[in-house]
């Protein structure tokens, strides 16, 4: 049996897409197909359902599914026994990161990361919208903030102090706010992931609770960056991760307000899929990711027993 069918044939069946599939493997979707096709007359049942619509596993391409991905697993493993220590793992890594932490923790550590495994093939997606893991085919991402249900698996790194900034020509025009009561005076910058018409407000902890405080907001931004621009160029409040904005508080661009008021602390996690033999590169990517990361945020407090 083929291994490049075999590996073919796991994407398709991840993606439930051949053309999908197609584009992440750099085949024709003709190809992908007759691969397909090659594997269920050699086993004698067919694997996926086809419509116009929709591929589907069948019960019998399910139960293959999880078998072949155990034989690629152990393939992998199986070529690199014999190969020099010196040469490190080899193959393909898809990462999506958060633009800050890309810019500022991880790409400044990168090149340890491939002089330790020279033939590995790094691709790296940096976004401030959450990706399909599965479906985008990467093999893990690194999430600032909370978790919606997911069937992924999560690891924990830590959390991210936050704060609330304006910069100096805003309070200069408007003042700075002294307590809650004065926020209906100012204008929040809404981050959102979506440009929709979610409701701008000012989230905060009261006591072991999240409260949010709702606010006019005339400008919604959708990616870190802008929205640290927007408050550098007096356009309103934000409530932002304080690391990110230390550099600019320290010269005096941004000015902290309201610190007994500050958001609650955004968790930082990487999510990979879950596999029952995790391919070595991945998970020497996911250990060396939390190794750079994990010192540079906070750890959340136990409770007390």
């Amino acid at each position: 049996m083929d291994l490049h069918e075999l590996r073919i044939y796991a994407r398709v069946a991840t993606l439930a897409s051949f053309t999908q599939a197609a584009e992440q493997l750099g085949l024709t979707k003709s190809r992908v197909s007759a691969a397909v096709q090659r594997l269920e007359v050699q086993l004698g049942t067919r694997l996926l359902q086809r419509t116009t619509r929709q591929v589907r596993l069948t019960s019998d391409g399910a139960q293959f599914l999880a078998r072949c991905e155990e034989l690629l697993a152990d393939a992998e493993q199986l070529q690199a026994m014999f190969q020099p220590a010196a040469s490190g793992l080899r193959g393909r890594l898809r990462i999506d990161l958060p633009n800050a932490l890309a810019r500022d923790l991880i790409i400044a550590r990168l090149p340890e990361f491939l002089a330790a495994h020279p033939l590995l093939e790094v691709g790296i997606s940096t976004s401030d919208h959450r990706v399909d893991l599965v479906h985008e085919g990467f093999d893990c991402v690194l999430r600032i903030g909370p978790l919606a249900g997911t069937e992924l698996i999560a690891r924990p790194l830590g959390e991210m102090a936050m704060c609330n900034l304006a910069s100096p020509a805003y309070l200069a025009r408007h003042g700075a706010p002294r307590s809650l009561a004065d926020l209906a005076h100012h204008r929040l910058i809404h981050y959102a992931s979506k440009l929709g018409l979610q409701g701008a407000g000012w989230e905060y902890l009261d006591g072991a609770q999240t409260r949010v405080q709702p606010m006019r907001s005339s400008l919604v931004v959708n990616g870190t960056d802008a929205y640290q621009a927007a408050c550098l160029a007096g356009l309103g409040l934000i409530q932002a991760p304080r690391r990110g904005a230390q550099q600019l508080l320290d010269q005096g661009l941004l000015v902290a307000v309201l610190p007994e008021f500050s958001a609650p602390p955004m968790p930082v996690s990487l999510l990979y899929p879950h596999r029952r033999q995790m391919p070595a590169r991945v998970s020497a990517c996911l250990n060396w990711i939390t190794e750079v990361v994990t010192p540079h945020l906070a750890q959340p407090s136990q409770p007390a027993p």
